[in-house]
């Protein structure tokens, strides 16, 4: 009997969480044979999920097929969430989301399920909306930090908002060679199209902002 991930009092709350689920939720999972010590995980972890509630589906996909090109993945393990309808919000795993980003993937798949509406003022929509040119943001990680979430869920909304922009959870423990790139020495440290980098967990108008000065 294979070991499971979710022991059952971590289900039961699972559960509770995904009661808030309207509509189906797939998760596109992508994997490489080569090196990839997290792989195995992943895939297990949402195979659990998945078993908890019918609505949440998921598929596993090689980094080097047609479905990874098509989302412009490029190292693993990653997960994206498309809606009901097969839309891609631009919210973005890379990593495992575990520890206090486990929280980050239930409060998405729920958002997902219900249309993936993004949970930002009418200020800061309006200036999202606007944007006409791609946005990239990574926002770095360890799944031991508590403010992380915060700022990832804020990049995830951001991206709701807008199909020009794409949003990357990246959990910097795993992905030692971007963190290493991009000078991660604390977290969460966000980057906006290579250009503007900041550290913390920023209120919204703050964050909308810094995304506007990457432009």
């Amino acid at each position: 009997m294979e070991k499971r991930l979710l022991p059952a009092n971590i289900v039961e709350q699972v559960k509770g969480v995904f009661k808030e689920m309207e509509g189906k939720v797939t998760a596109l999972f992508f994997k490489t044979d080569r090196r990839c010590d997290y792989c195995k995980t992943g895939e297990q972890l949402l195979k659990e999920l998945a078993e908890i509630n019918e609505k949440l589906s998921y598929e596993v996909h090689d980094i080097d097929s047609e479905r990874a090109r098509q989302f412009e993945i490029e190292v693993a393990p990653s997960i994206i969430l498309l809606t009901a309808d097969g839309d891609d919000k631009g919210v973005r795993f890379l990593g495992i989301p575990a520890g206090h980003e486990f929280g980050t993937l239930l409060q998405n798949i729920v958002s997902f399920s219900k249309g993936a509406k993004p949970d930002l003022s009418e200020e800061s929509l309006k200036k999202i909306g606007a944007i006409d040119s791609p946005v990239d943001i990574k926002v770095f990680v360890t799944t031991t930090c508590p403010y992380c979430p915060k700022a990832v869920l804020m990049a995830h909304n951001i991206a709701m908002a807008n199909k020009n922009i794409k949003a990357y959870m990246v959990e910097a423990n795993e992905f030692e060679e971007l963190s290493k790139k991009y000078g991660v020495s604390s977290v969460p440290q966000i980057v906006i199209n290579d250009k503007v980098t900041f550290v913390g967990a920023y209120p919204e108008g703050q964050f909308v902002e810094q995304v506007l000065n990457a432009l």
